[in-house]
């Protein structure tokens, strides 16, 4: 791009000054908002090229952008001007900036944690992969591992594929269910699955593997949650000796579902591992998402993540539990596309939930609540203006949680009928309810 005249000397340009000049930008990893916002820069003559980020820190309130120009005599080689950032903190904002050292303190220490959780899990289900070939492993990544989840910093949900169930159809036809898991028969049948819940039966795949159809884990044609933990249970106590696991991983049996604890170089987890029929590019009846009329996400983001389907998880007796996982991922990956700070609302929320509202082992409110809490405040407030201030945003954030927990009722984000709270302990929500309000009246209290 040539100049077609020179201009006259001008100051240098700010972030309250400008006069709009398209420029070339060829950073990769431009950040969005710079797409937006400093597209255009002043000096409508002077052929601009390429500018380059020299500062930005976490949650400061400006961007530093060097701008080369050619060596024009109104400016120099180059300038400098500064660029509010989204949701930075702003004047003597100690909430933020407290918060923003504990978010990444927390980041370093969850990631070496998963790196070790992942090890251990990786090399358990190859062994049981082995054992049953019903059964997948986990692959390490490393990168994103999609399999594992962390609930609390203590706390991991891993999700555990199963092999040879291709083709699922939703089922069509109601059947009662007398049977138990004893093998005795009921005078009532079985109540039917509510919420997230719902039976699954081996016809209902186009392919099964006949291993499914076997009494170990089926019921008069119904994969039996319960059943596939029995097997699953025991093919991961076998496995950790196998594995020679033991001084470093153990059984927690006091509970239904499959528990162990795993020993890591700062402190000791608890995994629970979940049998899981993946169940990609489908999308369950029960997840009547989104309702009509919302901006929040894009029509096309819907589509997007529709795509990714759902799963299904062994963690009760009878019904199957309807999990988003994966479509939940994608939507948090791309929160702050428009340049706002809903995902440093949520890593400050989680953030305070597990140092002063719920810390412990196995809180009652988790990541996944928190998570849930920010899509339906998202919903709400759909605009990127909305997202600009973090201060604002953030205690918009916890006065929804508040409410929830208050109310003990939180919708799950894809299935509404669901409550997420239904089976939490009431005593424990209304302790986290009265640490929230204490924190709305004075933001400043229990700060890490």
């Amino acid at each position: 791009m040539k100049p077609t005249g020179i201009p006259q000397p001008r100051e240098p340009p700010t972030a309250e000054s400008w006069d709009l000049l398209e420029i070339f930008t060829y950073m990769p990893e431009q950040p969005p908002f710079l797409r937006d916002v400093i597209s255009k820069v002043c000096h409508p003559e002077v052929p601009y090229v390429p500018f380059s980020i020299l500062q930005h820190i976490a949650l400061s309130p400006m961007l530093v952008v060097r701008v080369y120009s050619c060596g024009h005599p109104a400016l120099g080689p180059h300038c400098h001007f500064p660029v509010p950032v989204p949701g930075a903190c702003t004047g003597d904002d100690r909430l933020c900036r407290s918060l923003v050292t504990q978010v990444d303190l927390r980041r370093q220490q969850i990631s070496q944690i998963v790196e070790e959780v992942q090890r251990v899990v990786h090399h358990l289900t190859t062994e049981i992969s082995l054992q049953d070939l019903r059964f997948q492993a986990v692959p390490y990544s490393d990168t994103y591992n999609g399999n594992i989840k962390v609930l609390a910093p203590s706390q991991f949900l891993v999700t555990v594929p199963v092999k040879g169930l291709v083709g699922y159809r939703e089922a069509r036809e109601q059947r009662w269910r007398y049977y138990t898991l004893r093998g005795t028969r009921l005078p009532c049948p079985l109540q039917d699955p509510e919420g997230l819940r719902q039976w699954l039966e081996a016809e209902q795949f186009m392919k099964s593997q006949w291993q499914w159809h076997e009494a170990d884990v089926n019921i008069e044609g119904d994969i039996v949650p319960a059943k596939v933990l029995q097997v699953f249970r025991k093919l991961v106590e076998n496995a950790i000796g196998t594995c020679h696991l033991s001084g470093k991983v153990s059984m927690l049996t006091q509970l239904s579902a499959v528990w162990v604890a795993v020993e890591t170089s700062t402190c000791q987890v608890e995994l629970e591992l979940v049998p899981t029929v993946e169940i990609p590019t489908v999308w369950p009846e029960k997840a009547r998402w989104p309702p009509c009329l919302k901006r929040w996400p894009s029509r096309q983001r819907v589509e997007c993540i529709k795509s990714f389907g759902f799963a299904l998880l062994a963690c009760s007796n009878y019904h199957w539990q309807q999990s988003f996982l994966q479509a939940e991922q994608v939507l948090l990956d791309q929160l702050d596309e428009d340049g706002g700070c809903r995902r440093k609302c949520f890593q400050a929320l989680r953030q305070m939930k597990e140092d002063v509202w719920c810390p412990g082992r196995r809180p009652v409110v988790t990541s996944h609540h928190l998570q849930t809490v920010l899509f339906w405040t998202c919903e709400k407030y759909p605009h990127p203006k909305e997202w600009q201030v973090f201060s604002k945003a953030f205690l918009r954030l916890v006065r929804k949680l508040h409410k929830c927990v208050s109310q003990h009722f939180l919708k799950h984000y894809f299935v509404r009928k669901s409550n997420l709270l239904q089976h939490a302990s009431s005593g424990e929500l209304d302790t986290v309810a009265q640490k929230l309000a204490l924190f709305l009246k004075n933001p400043q209290i229990g700060l890490p």
